[in-house]
């Protein structure tokens, strides 16, 4: 059980971790104006591209976490990615009633994110990942 369980929560651990940039991804390409249309309201210059950007970003990182492909790269490149989304666009401590409750639930969401992120930066090659497979082969 306890070798069977090492191999599998790292494993579902990558797919839960890549699944909201994957998703969220997905979603600001479905409904990119308005995507656009709320970056540039948060004062974000050149919105059009910088939500093309994070397109990218979110899609081929969480691809990458997802396959366990350079998973401590994009872990980093993530990781970092999600600072200034996180100061950006849930600045609770600007805020007042539900909208600030709301913003800093985000806000903690992303922390939490951001931890799993550095969990996956800094460990070894998990079970069921394409880095992995490298390491056995080399």
């Amino acid at each position: 059980m306890a070798n069977s369980s090492r191999s599998i929560v790292p494993f579902i651990g990558r797919i839960l971790t890549a699944l909201i940039f994957m998703i969220s991804g997905f979603f600001e390409i479905v409904g990119y104006s308005q995507t656009v249309g709320f970056a540039a309201s948060k004062g974000l210059p050149l919105a059009s591209v910088a939500i093309a950007c994070a397109i990218v970003i979110e899609v081929l990182g969480g691809l990458a976490v997802l396959i366990g492909f350079k998973t401590r790269i994009a872990a980093w490149i993530l990781f970092l990615y999600m600072i200034p989304t996180t100061v950006v666009f849930h600045n609770f401590w600007a805020m007042a009633g539900m909208q600030q409750q709301d913003n800093m639930a985000h806000f903690m969401k992303n922390l939490a994110i951001m931890g799993a992120l550095l969990l996956l930066a800094s460990g070894a090659p998990t079970p069921y990942s394409m880095d992995a497979r490298q390491t056995a082969t080399a």
